[in-house]
């Protein structure tokens, strides 16, 4: 039976977050390239966001931030623009809420930007109507012993 010559399991060839303190550039966009926040995520590395000049586009995760930067919903990021399709764009960069509020400080994002709030884009007032039963019934009280 041969030994285990490996350097260690899947942990180990997953990698570690070792620059996560580590501050970065913050990074403007181009032409070409646009600021967004995520509405949904769908799954299969794509999502539907919001972008700042007010067209809501399905972007795809790009493959070196797949599994290394986790994409949440109401995150801001940054997309490039495809010049065949408008409707679809790729995920360039996902910003922290520290970096977001610099670039709102700079004047890059709309005032109407929420930042940490979770984003849901649904007219207001459709939830109104849903009521929850606090009435309680009396017919299971009573001692456990009286029911056998």
């Amino acid at each position: 039976m041969p030994k285990n010559k490996g350097k260690g399991g899947k942990n180990r060839r997953r990698g570690k977050n070792e620059n996560e303190t580590e501050k970065r550039e913050l990074v403007f966009k181009e032409d070409g390239q646009e600021y967004a926040q995520v509405t949904k995520m769908l799954g299969n590395g794509r999502l539907e966001a919001m972008c700042f000049d007010g067209v809501k586009r399905l972007c795809h995760i790009r493959g070196k931030l797949r599994k290394k930067v986790w994409i949440n919903q109401g995150d801001i990021i940054l997309i490039g623009l495809r010049d065949y399709q408008d409707a679809k764009a790729d995920v360039i960069l996902k910003y922290t809420p520290d970096e977001a509020r610099n670039l709102k400080t700079y004047g890059e994002f709309p005032e109407t930007v929420r930042i940490n709030d979770m984003v849901t884009f649904v007219e207001e007032g459709l939830d109104e109507d849903i009521e929850f039963g606090d009435e309680v019934s009396d017919e299971g009280e009573g001692d456990p012993v009286d029911a056998i």
